[in-house]
């Protein structure tokens, strides 16, 4: 009886020791563990993107050891998803609904960091959705051959020695280890640095204070290797372009705000100012605040930044750029005094990318050079009607700098019908030429499209589909920037080619 008592006990032990061991190794393999030294939270959670029932956003990661190997993404303390990327959308959402989002970290040993930062976004209005069609159009095998652009030559174009090349270059790209000192300068003509905010005060001030000093410091060395650079600070952009309309509302804001201005390029070595309000009378993050005279109020506030540069020339001798950023569409152009506003300054930098996207129900291309004649189900629009449209409206062609996109988008759980284009899609993202070059480019299951009217490539798989530029389509858009006598190209943003693919492409089809 002794015996067996011992033998139970034995039995009993064993048995406890399993279901602990089996305890703590499937705590340890399902749930990531909370811990005082697991990875920093992710920073920097921005929004990119917002429609009735979608938000995009991106983060910047952390840069600690273990690696951080994926992120819990949280709506309303609610854990949704995870995902290994640095950008991602939610789909799915209520029209007019206001999310809460926040990020967790998890490394490769399963440590769990903190909450980022809240992401507060509310969704628009619900947009009217086209009628989906039951077949897609036929669309052409992929092209061997580079293709011919077949528009007129424009007599006297604009001469290569005076194109700008234009480089927006991200300060959150830091964060990831592409920093200032990293960029070809000798391609470049001008670095235009995303993005100073505006204070409460309505006066510019660093966007980015923990690393815009040592950002600013590689620059002006850059410019020291190469005296044909120039440098200029971009203000406000998609998140932080909520108090443009109030800087610009009177003559005493518009003064407050371009006196900070210029205090703030000639303090930190710039050579002027691009004005990224995004966007004037309607647009934008839901936050901003908007008005009907921004219309106005805008061609006013350039016209004040253009005196008090001029006026700070007169003290020191340098000639000081004045830009701005402008959206593609023609909505834009109604909401601004392009007929007006282009005597005040340098160029422009016009947005001709993000024509589709996620925010739409239907996979298509980012930045299609032309219109094509295929049967779709949403709205056409392409690089060029964009440049007709600025153009028509009054402003200057010499002036226009087009813009160029180094990244694209991915679409996820796509039908396998017309090669993935103009199909539904489950989820989506952006995604960085690097990522297409690193992950898709040279995988067997994927197959590059091109197509003949648009003049830009795809890649599918028979599930996913990516629009994206490459060297061909890139080259084309050089072609066309010259044939159309247009003031240059700009590039959004450099840190998504590091290998400098697309920018090499670029820059050789500019100097041909």
């Amino acid at each position: 009886m002794t015996k067996g008592l011992y033998t139970n006990k034995k039995t009993v032990a064993l048995i406890l020791a399993f279901v602990m061991v089996f305890t703590s190794v499937f705590s340890y393999n399902i749930f990531a563990k909370p811990n005082n030294k697991g990875p920093s939270a992710p920073t920097h959670l921005l929004v990119t993107g917002v429609t009735d029932t979608s938000i995009s956003f991106t983060w910047t990661a952390p840069n600690d050891r273990p690696p951080v190997r994926s992120y819990d993404i949280y709506v309303n303390n609610i854990f949704t998803d995870n995902t290994t990327s640095t950008t991602y959308t939610l789909n799915g959402l209520t029209s007019e609904t206001t999310y809460h989002i926040t990020l967790r970290a998890i490394d490769s040993s399963g440590s769990i960091s903190a909450h980022s930062n809240v992401l507060s976004v509310k969704t628009k209005e619900t947009s009217q959705e086209p009628e989906p069609i039951v077949e897609g159009p036929v669309v052409e095998e992929p092209v061997v051959e580079e293709p011919v652009i077949e528009e007129p030559i424009v007599e006297n174009p604009t001469p290569d020695s005076t194109t700008r090349v234009v480089g927006y270059y991200a300060a959150w790209a830091a964060y990831s280890g592409f920093t200032p000192d990293k960029i070809d300068a000798r391609k470049l003509t001008h670095i235009n640095y995303a993005f100073a905010n505006i204070g409460s005060d309505l006066r510019i001030t660093m966007g980015y204070p923990d690393r815009d000093p040592s950002n600013f410091a590689m620059l002006n060395e850059l410019k020291q290797e190469n005296p044909h650079l120039k440098t200029i600070i971009a203000v406000g952009g998609w998140s932080w372009s909520g108090r443009f309309s109030d800087a610009a509302l009177t003559e005493t804001s518009r003064n407050i705000f371009a006196d900070s201005v210029v205090d703030f390029i000639v303090k930190h070595g710039f050579d002027g100012v691009d004005i990224d309000w995004e966007y004037p009378v309607s647009g934008g993050l839901s936050t901003n605040v908007r008005r009907p005279e921004d219309k106005q109020n805008f061609t006013l506030l350039l016209k004040t930044l253009r005196e008090k540069l001029d006026a700070r020339s007169a003290m020191d001798g340098k000639d000081y750029i004045l830009t701005f950023a402008g959206a593609a569409g023609s909505w834009y152009v109604n909401n601004t005094e392009l007929h007006n506003i282009h005597q005040y300054v340098d160029f422009a930098n016009i947005m001709t990318y993000d024509i589709h996207g996620t925010w739409d129900k239907y996979t298509d291309f980012n930045a299609p050079l032309y219109n094509n004649k295929d049967a779709s189900p949403q709205y056409k629009w392409s690089v060029d009607s964009s440049i007709n449209a600025w153009v028509n409206a009054g402003f200057p062609k010499e002036k226009l700098v087009m813009g160029v996109p180094f990244y694209g988008y991915i679409y996820n759980n796509v039908p396998n019908i017309n090669n993935g284009l103009y199909q539904t899609y489950s989820s989506g993202s952006s995604i960085t030429y690097r990522n297409v070059e690193a992950n898709y480019l040279n995988n067997p299951d994927f197959t590059r499209y091109y197509h003949a009217e648009s003049m830009v490539p795809w890649l599918f798989n028979g599930s996913t589909f990516i629009s994206y530029e490459d060297e061909v389509s890139i080259g084309l858009k050089a072609k066309y920037i010259q044939q159309q006598g247009l003031g240059g190209a700009m590039i959004w943003e450099l840190s998504h080619d590091p290998n400098r693919v697309l920018l090499n492409a670029l820059y050789n089809g500019l100097h041909k």
